[in-house]
């Protein structure tokens, strides 16, 4: 790790954590917030969070299948259209310099959540993307993180990207 976030600056993450709870506190349930979690922590590439938030949508009872296919979600016939609005405005907010978070991206959002799930969903997306900038910047080794069934033979790790 290139900064250890967690200890050196504890304020920012506790900032990041009550962010988290409000969106929680919303109606959005964790099933749907995990999903946007998972693809946005694909977009960003990042494993940490990928690992993470499948553990914890396998734990709120989601189905592995479902988890396969998140990225190629419009492709696969297994999502709900409030499920499809979610995860279409996490990749428009999630790669804003390219999409510019679309009129019609927007407009299916709002027509599938109430005007609070809006703002809860967009914070939502606003804090996964700011964990994956975290993780991936500051390189959080995904072995750290507890409940993982990780391989019994893993191979030895690769270099970490340079730059």
């Amino acid at each position: 790790m290139r900064v250890d976030y967690r200890t050196t600056l504890p304020g920012g993450v506790k900032a990041l954590q009550e962010l988290e709870q409000a969106v929680r506190r919303s109606t959005l349930g964790p099933e749907l917030l995990e999903l946007v979690r998972i693809r946005a922590s694909q977009i960003n590439g990042c494993a940490y969070c990928l690992a993470m938030h499948n553990r914890d949508a396998r734990a709120h009872g989601e189905h592995q299948t479902r988890l396969d296919v998140v990225a190629a979600w419009r492709e696969a016939p297994l999502f709900t259209d409030r499920e499809r609005a979610a995860l279409t405005w996490c990749e428009a907010l999630t790669d804003l310099p390219s999409s510019g978070a679309p009129d019609a991206d927007y407009a299916a959002v709002a027509a599938a959540f109430t005007p609070e799930e809006v703002a809860a969903l967009t914070f939502g997306i606003v804090a996964i993307n700011g964990w994956n900038r975290l993780a991936v910047g500051l390189r959080t080794p995904l072995t750290s993180l507890d409940g993982l069934d990780l391989p019994a033979n893993p191979p030895a790790p690769a270099d970490p990207p340079q730059g």
